[in-house]
């Protein structure tokens, strides 16, 4: 008989990444990249279980040392064409499978988004379960780099705006946009697989501070991450 299990954290971390090989255990302020995400997910105290889905020994090795469940290794959806909510899906089948569990919740916590901690997961936790959404996503607003006045350019450097009216308007009397990041998704399990996405119905939106939302996706976004890191260390992060 199945036992009911509240909620369990999936850290998805496949072997085969092309921008930084080895990414999800590229050392990252000393430590393999993914033991970051690990940490936050044992000190938020939320889970019932911490699983790492990965095809790769190496990585689950690693996962395991750093505290993460890693019973199984991923036996579909590894490659570099798989929507990363497929990934999610088959490692919460196959946690049922294995442990004989039903889970009620599923959190996704992206394994190079380094910089979102334990305070942010319980912040996204807070305002799922204050909700009434099957689906959260996690975000960021924009600042500096403000789409409104974004634009592509031709052959002949010219640009084609996509917003004309916009562009003229000063940036503080705007509407605020904001920016998926996979550092926190959250979905109600029995939703998420009859939706296979975590952008299902009436899916929202967890503001966050774009510090912790950082993806790291090449070798430009890891600088970042680094000095941000070392910034944080040295001082408190800015209030949002």
């Amino acid at each position: 008989m199945e036992r009911l299990v509240s909620k369990i954290a999936i850290i998805p971390a496949r072997g085969g990444s092309k921008r930084i090989p080895r990414k999800n255990i590229t050392p990252f302020r000393g430590r393999p990249m993914i033991s970051w995400t690990i940490e936050a997910a044992l000190e938020s105290g939320i889970f019932d279980r911490i699983l790492v889905s990965t095809d790769d020994e190496e990585i689950a090795d690693c996962a395991r040392l750093e505290g993460a469940e890693v019973p199984f290794l991923r036996n579909t959806h590894a490659d570099d064409n798989s929507p990363v909510s497929e990934a999610i899906i088959t490692a919460l089948c196959q946690a049922g499978e294995h442990y004989g569990e039903t889970f009620d919740t599923v959190v996704q916590l992206m394994p190079n988004c380094p910089l979102r901690g334990a305070t942010e997961i319980r912040e996204a936790w807070e305002q799922y379960r204050q909700g009434s959404h099957s689906f959260q996503i996690s975000a960021f607003e924009f600042g500096w780099m403000n789409p409104w006045w974004a634009g592509r350019l031709n052959a002949d450097f010219q640009p084609d705006w996509l917003f004309p009216e916009e562009r003229m308007r000063r940036s503080q009397d705007l509407d605020r946009l904001y920016c998926p990041t996979g550092a926190i998704w959250i979905a109600d399990a029995a939703a998420l697989l009859e939706a296979r996405t975590f952008y299902g119905p009436g899916h929202v939106l967890c503001p966050m501070h774009w510090q912790a939302a950082v993806d790291i996706d090449d070798y430009n976004d890891f600088d970042m991450a680094e000095v941000l890191a070392e910034l944080s260390v040295r001082g408190p992060r800015a209030a949002r």
